[in-house]
């Protein structure tokens, strides 16, 4: 029976029959794996997924961690899911060798991490977390930081968080009041209080390695003073056992509507509970230069960004996968036009609008898996490319749908779970079914790591007009460039490229448009609807190197694959016109409205 976690055969199709990820093994960086290797990997985590992660998604769900005043409780299964993770190398495989990884490819790595997000988001949360604080400190960290809290990440008997938010000043990190007082020994004292941590505080491994945003006295005003310190739970003593409880605490956790899987707790820094080395504040390490925090951590957030985009894209796969299956079998209702009421009912697939509820569902999220492999592409791209210039233009590509990859599947992948709750009708509301949890989960991920609207921010107000818009017009050439191919092919192909074409330059055009006055609160006011158009913009764009791959190519497989593009550009594709309409006309309405009289 086919799994409903994740198609292998369109993982499959866009490794590669898209994206030629067995090229990557030509270049020094990968050369040690074969698409055997990738194969393999890619078979052990559905494995591991369906039979460790996924059979405690609901208990997860309706036993959520709590919280006792000196301890923070987690069901059982998720260790046993996490040892079993640790234990058949998957901790490691995405991380460089020179840490005890396997360097296997990210574009590989994360359609692993995607069957693992698919099975139980709660759980998944963590190996993820600590994979990208581990990437951090390799980046960023001194060799002596890189021994002791990195490679016990890999083996994964630590985990790792990140601790930017705080309760007064959520997204707004120049606002942030945690402190850190320099000791005599050379490490920092941190005094603070931070929100949202994910993976805050559990039993789940040896220690917990927090990252932590934190000012010291006297530096610069805003985030330009921010730095970064790693503040484990255990300090970690020189022969690398644990040594005394840090005094890092939490206050209570936070009791959300999805994701209930993950701790998700309020950490106290420097409360007084814990005396480290007897002296009052939570020890920390520096990492890398006083006062370049916020850049060191965007190594991390850029990253989890793209892992919730992933997130989201994998709750809504299954989703879809589980209501293709249900409408497959659920009989009800007869053929329109059907008069002999003793007719046999048929399967709920065979009315129109169910199709339709389902087409809708397959181009959100075979879109949005094309977009993540696609960026995890990329970050291939820039770290093997053996030319500078290939380099530079993946990671300007990256810059700029970071964004968008964080967005689009968090607002369109939630559609999709909620179209898969219609599909299942009265049952699909019902926590009976998984479609209910599905769509409750997704939901937090247009807040994560950054909500919609400061994405939007990031994509109008930064990336598309840095260095002279550098960014954004490469993203159109490039996209341009499929079109053009797909041109030549004649028939749909050139059809939607046309069409691809036109919003391709209605991108560009309505930059220029709602900067034209130079003010940025009228450039800016309608920030949102620039986001989700150009999303749309660039999964057609994605949907026609998807058809490009197919074509020519006969079978059910490929055959969905088109049915979904035509959905794509002839649904989804015109709803960009009337929003490029509004942001180009720099409309005042939400800029100008008085608060008073809402």
């Amino acid at each position: 029976m086919a799994s409903t976690l994740l198609s292998a055969r369109d993982l499959q199709f866009l490794l590669y029959e898209w994206l030629d990820t067995e090229a990557l093994t030509r270049r020094p960086r990968y050369a040690d794996h074969s698409k055997e290797t990738f194969d393999g990997a890619l078979e052990l985590a559905e494995r591991v997924a369906t039979d460790h992660f996924a059979p405690h998604n609901k208990a997860n769900d309706a036993n959520e961690p709590h919280f006792d005043g000196e301890r923070v409780h987690v069901i059982p299964e998720v260790r046993k899911a996490l040892e079993v993770y640790a234990e058949t190398g998957l901790s490691s495989i995405a991380m460089d060798a020179s840490v005890g990884g396997d360097q296997i490819p990210r574009v590989v790595s994360s359609a692993c991490n995607a069957y693992f997000q698919a099975a139980n988001l709660g759980s998944s949360a963590y190996p993820s977390l600590t994979s990208g604080n581990a990437s951090l400190l390799v980046a960023h960290g001194s060799p002596e930081q890189v021994d002791t809290f990195v490679r016990p990440m890999v083996e994964g008997r630590f985990t790792g968080t990140m601790c930017l938010s705080e309760p007064q000043a959520g997204s707004s990190l120049a606002d942030i009041t945690t402190r850190a007082e320099a000791a005599d020994d050379g490490t920092y004292r941190v005094f603070g209080n931070k929100m949202w941590i994910s993976g805050g505080d559990h039993e789940l491994t040896e220690n917990i390695v927090h990252l932590v945003l934190a000012k010291l006295p006297g530096g610069p005003p805003g985030v330009k003073g921010i730095s970064l310190f790693i503040v484990p739970k255990y300090l970690v003593n020189e022969d690398g056992s644990l040594g005394e409880r840090n005094d890092v605490v939490p206050a209570g956790l936070n009791h959300k509507m999805g994701y209930r899987g993950t701790v998700n707790a309020l950490l106290n820094f420097g409360e007084g509970r814990y005396t480290p080395q007897g002296a009052p504040g939570a020890v920390g390490y520096l990492v890398g230069e006083p006062h370049q925090g916020l850049k060191y951590m965007f190594h991390m957030m850029d990253g989890a960004r793209i892992g919730v985009g992933a997130g989201a894209m994998a709750v809504g796969y299954t989703g879809y996968l589980k209501s293709l299956q249900y409408a497959r079998e659920r009989l009800q209702g007869r053929p329109l036009g059907a008069k002999n009421p003793e007719e046999p009912q048929i399967p709920i697939i065979e009315h129109t609008d169910v199709r339709r509820m389902l087409l809708a569902q397959k181009s959100y999220v075979e879109g949005a898996l094309a977009l993540v492999l696609y960026c995890a592409r990329l970050v291939d791209e820039k770290a093997s490319a053996e030319d500078p210039e290939t380099a530079k233009s993946a990671q300007l590509l990256l810059d700029v749908l970071t964004p968008i990859v964080k967005s689009w599947p968090s607002q369109w992948c939630l559609e999709a779970n909620s179209l898969a709750i219609q599909v299942h009708g009265g049952y699909g509301y019902t926590r009976e079914y998984d479609v209910e949890q599905h769509y409750r989960d997704n939901r937090l991920n247009a807040i994560h790591e950054g909500t919609h609207g400061i994405q939007a921010l990031d994509l109008l107000g930064r990336k598309a007009v840095m260095d002279g818009g550098a960014r954004l017009s490469l993203l159109v050439d490039t996209a341009r460039a499929t079109a053009e191919r797909a041109r030549r092919l004649g028939g749909r192909e050139a059809e939607y490229a046309d069409l691809l074409d036109a919003a391709l330059s209605r991108t560009a055009e309505t930059v220029a448009a709602t900067w034209s006055e130079g003010d940025p609160a009228v450039a800016l006011a309608n920030a949102t609807p620039y986001l989700e158009a150009v999303g749309h913009v660039v999964v057609a764009w994605l949907w026609l190197e998807q058809l490009v791959a197919a074509h020519g190519k006969e079978g059910g497989f490929y055959e969905g694959k088109r049915a979904a593009a035509a959905y794509f550009f002839r649904h989804e594709l015109p709803r960009t016109g009337p929003q490029f309409d509004l942001v180009a006309s720099r409309d005042r309405t939400v800029l100008d409205v008085s608060p008073e009289v809402l």
